[in-house]
């Protein structure tokens, strides 16, 4: 008899798809990759300059305050009162904590809010890492389908409300969809956590990649919605930021002592060295900022017009549906064939070399969705890729 095993808990966790695939691709030289989503520019130049300024000071090598150093704190409480509308602090009824990128944010809210057994709703498709964390807390994702244009069904929502239940989870703009929720819709989710005692938990990491006329908008700028709002931000995707690990989040102030025990023991504080960076992609005056964002997001759009025109041909021939994303960077397919979707996506890279993410990752059990990424293409990469993806899919077989 032995004990050294893993916890059992984590047997029922998904193994993350992205190393996945990521192994297939580095197994087959000249793939293309539609898989993960980063985007392909880095933080403004401001972003390094700040790093100088942080080696100059030894006692930045010491640990910092554990919601963050109060240069960051300010500059994300002007950046959320200014675009988001959300006024932050005790005098609001709430808090906000620096993090170590959105995924920390999202875990240190379901620790905070979960016991065992206890549950969270979960729109599908999921981003696969909430559905993860949840899982790894020991408590229960209740699956909710979305529409046919991957939108939210509120009253399926209500339906799957029970004594148990802690949060409603949305992510707007949509990992791994692209849809974006409107307002009406994400105003009466919150109303609903209002109405029944639970939390909203938002996920705004794509708020910036709104394309077409679609706007982004912020539940916690909802007057009265203090008290049962969390939001999760990153500056992975917009300000090109992933490997720096710098996110934040806004919780209800009665949330504060628990956050804090939870910051403390996972990480004590975010990476500070990052954190000076992020202060100088903040900064409009040096050259960041949202100006900075908003040109690269009107590149990506020019690259995304490449990606719907590449697209075009499968849904004209019956291939498969295309539903709108008119956000984040992602499409997400509905193929018709009896295959499975990781079956598909490992044939794409062996016989097609590019590579996509399979649906079942984002708990889509029936049919074969596939995720397209376009955030790290160039216009001739997408143009490429995308061939590569039609041509392949073309060539499997297909049923009505």
């Amino acid at each position: 008899m032995t004990n050294r095993s893993e916890s059992r808990r984590l047997h029922a966790v998904q193994s993350p798809i992205i190393p996945v695939i990521a192994d297939l691709i580095r197994r087959h030289p000249g793939t293309i990759s539609l898989g993960q989503g980063v985007v392909g520019y880095g933080p403004p130049p401001a972003a390094a300059e700040q790093i100088a300024r942080f080696l100059a000071e030894p006692a930045n090598h010491k640990y910092q305050p554990v919601a963050g150093i109060p240069e960051l704190l300010t500059a994300l409480t002007q950046k959320l009162a200014a675009e988001n509308g959300i006024l932050t602090g005790p005098e609001h009824g709430n808090c906000m904590m620096v993090t170590a990128g959105g995924n920390n944010a999202f875990m240190n809210a379901v620790l905070t809010l979960g016991d065992p057994g206890d549950e969270f709703i979960l729109p599908t498709p999921y981003y696969f890492n909430h559905e993860m964390a949840i899982t790894m807390a020991n408590c229960v994702p209740v699956l909710v389908p979305t529409d046919a244009s991957y939108q939210l069904d509120v009253e399926a929502m209500r339906a799957a409300i029970t004594p148990r239940t802690r949060a409603i989870i949305t992510v707007s703009p949509n990992n791994p969809t692209g849809a974006v929720y409107p307002p009406a819709t994400l105003r009466a989710i919150n109303a609903l956590c209002a109405e029944r005692g639970l939390y909203h938990l938002h996920d705004e990491a794509y708020e910036y990649f709104t394309y077409d006329g679609a706007a982004h908008f912020s539940p916690a700028s909802i007057p009265g919605s203090a008290a049962h709002t969390m939001s999760c931000f990153s500056l992975s995707k917009a300000y090109g930021f992933a490997s720096w690990r710098i996110g934040w989040m806004v919780y209800p102030a009665h949330l504060e002592a628990a956050l804090r025990k939870i910051q403390d023991t996972l990480l004590i504080c975010a990476p500070v060295i990052s954190q000076h960076a992020a202060v100088g992609a903040l900064d409009a005056s040096a050259g960041g900022g949202v100006a900075y964002v908003r040109e690269k997001v009107r590149d990506l759009a020019a690259i995304r017009a490449v990606v719907q025109c590449e697209l075009a041909p499968l849904a004209t021939e019956g291939l498969a549906e295309i539903p709108p994303a008119d956000g984040a960077f992602y499409f997400l397919l509905r193929v018709r064939t009896a295959h499975a979707p990781l079956a598909i996506a490992e044939r794409l890279i062996r016989d097609h070399r590019v590579a996509v993410i399979p649906g079942s990752a984002f708990g889509l059990t029936q049919g074969c969705a596939l995720r397209v990424a376009y955030g790290s293409l160039s216009a001739a990469t997408a143009a490429e890729g995308l061939g590569r993806l039609v041509q392949g899919l073309r060539a499997i077989p297909h049923s009505g």
